[in-house]
């Protein structure tokens, strides 16, 4: 909001070039929102990805929950009125691979009721199919 106020007070006093300025800036954080929220819904759905190739097995809740995240991913990213995605193809792999350790210690705590730490845990799953099969829900969605 006091960006908003600013750039008003840029523009009313004709110093375009700093109302500019601020338009970059907000422009640059709105950009940032939502690639932490896109981060946030890729947390959720690696957690149940790891926890579906740990035990081998799905669950209706974990297939709902990767269903949800990967729609939300979807409907963040899409930018609604020109074409195009917040995060291209490479913001998003960077984004797996940056929560993918978070992702894990999450799932060490529900998979196999949590007798697992997430070194163990991660030496049942092959970390690189999950990314890759996360990544391919997404465009296979339509998302990057």
């Amino acid at each position: 909001m006091e960006e908003l106020l600013e750039l008003r007070a840029c523009l009313e006093q004709h110093r375009y070039a700093e109302a500019l300025n601020l338009v970059a800036a907000m422009e640059e954080m709105s950009r940032e929102d939502k690639i932490n929220k896109i981060g946030s819904f890729i947390k959720i759905m690696l957690l149940h990805l790891i926890k579906r190739h740990a035990e081998q097995r799905s669950t209706r809740s974990w297939d709902t929950s990767i269903k949800n995240a990967v729609y939300e991913i979807y409907r963040t990213n899409r930018r609604r009125k020109t074409s195009g995605f917040y995060a291209t193809m490479e913001d998003v792999c960077e984004l797996i691979d940056e929560v993918y350790p978070y992702a894990l210690s999450y799932a060490a705590i529900e998979a196999f009721e949590g007798r697992y730490e997430a070194e163990e845990l991660e030496a049942l799953v092959d970390p690189k199919a999950v990314r890759q099969e996360a990544y391919q829900l997404l465009v296979d969605q339509g998302a990057v």
